[in-house]
């Protein structure tokens, strides 16, 4: 199974508003960080806003933030959003051509398997999980300056 272009920049689109957490993000900014044409962002952050994922804020100072907590979006909420079809075989296709296996065939049952797999492994990992994952996300984005610093996160007390 391949993903579309457009679940890899949708979850690349959570990961910059993750990173960039406690502020807006700008469109232009992320598509400058990963150079991907801002028009392919804004058709992406429609479903991405429709279901939740993000929260866009208009105006002048306006931006995109993430809809929920980082660790709450799974990369299966992700998926589920940005995928047409989840088609692995022609059987699967609404309109297929009829097989007189279609009820009975093993292929079927055996692809439904390995998909349902897919879908749990990408419910286990969360945007969080990802931004994490890389401790330098931040100087990567170009999320680094006077105006990115965040305050320093203490640890708890013993």
């Amino acid at each position: 199974m391949r993903l579309t272009k457009q679940t890899n920049y949708a979850v690349r689109m959570l990961m910059y508003c993750a990173a960039n957490e406690g502020r807006l993000s700008r469109i232009p900014e992320i598509a400058k960080a990963y150079g991907v044409s801002e028009l392919f962002l804004f058709k992406i952050l429609q479903p991405l806003n429709k279901a939740g994922l993000v929260e866009t804020v208009r105006g002048r100072n306006g931006g995109v933030r993430l809809g929920k907590p980082a660790k709450d979006i799974s990369l299966f909420d992700v998926v589920k959003v940005t995928e047409d079809s989840f088609a692995m075989a022609e059987c699967f296709e609404d309109g297929a051509v009829e097989c007189p296996l279609v009820d009975s065939c093993g292929l079927n049952s055996a692809l439904r398997k390995a998909l349902n797999a897919f879908f749990d492994v990408l419910a286990e990992y969360s945007i969080d999980d990802l931004v994490r994952a890389r401790p330098q996300i931040n100087f990567l984005l170009g999320l680094t300056g006077e105006d990115y610093r965040k305050p320093a996160i203490s640890a708890p007390a013993a």
